[in-house]
């Protein structure tokens, strides 16, 4: 049995070309992170709907929870002056678990794409650098290459550039991973399938060796790690790893 481990399909490519960016394309990536985008945004609409002082309704306690959840998180992590970061790392926090768990419905996860897990490292980066720049100033940020000697100025530039490398990679490799792994299982219990009621002579082994029976239950368990687990656990420390970086920035 073949197995093809490819990328996000790609739906449309327009004909004409950005400038340095090159041709623009419409891929599966694309779309699905709109779809999230879109459900993500439902469920905010509808958990924020009638919203009451007293005798509120479970779909407000669920908001409630979410809120203050979020809340700790930040200040508990950053401080209560960084509490304008709630609503970014929150909305972080969501894009990432349903782009993880999106995989369950039988869609491609955004998040098996580097160019998501890079976009965001991008946006994170930058904030890290803004950060830097206000606490230190211009000048004490570009002095910063230069500590503790001048001579480590090449390696404290690679390591500030490592920071957003090292922040996708490690989101899209886990994501990656689970869905190669869950393909193989899926490969090989298929197969395992064929090849053990093909042994039953006749047209019965011939029809049932056709049925992937196998490929019902066990990947589910597996499911529970690859998806649930892995997929909230990476977009848990990707946030993490994002308050830490902009705190650390604001000590420096």
């Amino acid at each position: 049995m073949d197995i093809e481990i490819t990328g996000g399909r790609i739906f449309y490519t327009f004909p004409f070309e950005i400038p340095i960016l090159g041709k623009f394309q419409i891929t599966e990536t694309l779309v699905v992170s709109w779809l999230v985008m879109l459900l993500i945004t439902g469920l905010c609409i509808w958990l924020t709907h009638d919203l009451k002082v007293e005798k509120i309704s479970r779909r407000q306690a669920v908001a409630e929870l979410l809120v203050e959840t979020a809340n700790k998180f930040v200040i508990g992590n950053m401080g209560e002056k960084f509490s304008y970061m709630i609503p970014f790392v929150a909305a972080l926090f969501a894009t990432s678990v349903v782009s993880n768990l999106i995989s369950l419905v039988g869609l491609r996860s955004p998040t098996a794409d580097l160019s998501t897990e890079a976009a965001w490292a991008v946006v994170v980066f930058t904030m890290i650098t803004a950060q830097k720049i206000k606490t230190n100033g211009f000048g004490g940020y570009m002095k910063g290459f230069t500590t503790p000697i001048p001579i480590m100025t090449p390696f404290n530039i690679l390591s500030e550039i490592a920071t957003p490398i090292s922040m996708a990679c490690r989101h899209f490799g886990n994501i990656l991973s689970g869905v190669v792994i869950n393909g193989l299982i899926y490969a090989a219990l298929a197969l395992a399938s064929s090849k053990l009621f093909g042994l039953i002579p006749g047209i019965v082994g011939d029809v049932l060796s056709k049925i992937p029976f196998l490929d019902v239950g066990i990947p589910a368990i597996m499911s529970v790690y690859f998806d649930w687990f892995s997929g909230i656990m990476q977009a848990f420390i990707f946030c993490m790893l994002t308050v830490m970086y902009i705190a650390n920035a604001a000590e420096e």
